[in-house]
């Protein structure tokens, strides 16, 4: 065996271990998040906010007399807005 193929072949090696330890450890260190989530009685907003950018509501900006109806200013224009002062129907 060359030297070059010696080298590939425990390269090989080293990547196999590599790989069984890191999906050991990612196992273990699964274990101990649900373990610690468990045990301080954690949920999604307390670790990761409310929300993530570009998901969830967003506070009314505007309102509908009539109905009640609200709006946040963002996508598509409401009917009971279309071709209104805007200004009339801040909250």
């Amino acid at each position: 065996m060359t030297e070059l193929a010696e080298l590939l072949a425990q390269k090989e090696e080293l990547e196999l271990q590599i790989a069984e330890i890191r999906k050991q450890e990612r196992h273990n260190a699964i274990a101990e998040v649900v373990r610690m989530i468990n045990e301080h009685d954690l949920k999604p907003d307390d670790l990761f906010g409310r929300g993530r950018a570009g998901t969830g509501v967003l506070p009314a900006k505007y309102r509908d007399p009539e109905t009640g109806k609200t709006w946040s200013g963002k996508g598509r224009v409401p009917n009971w807005l279309e071709g209104k002062n805007r200004d009339e129907f801040l909250i």
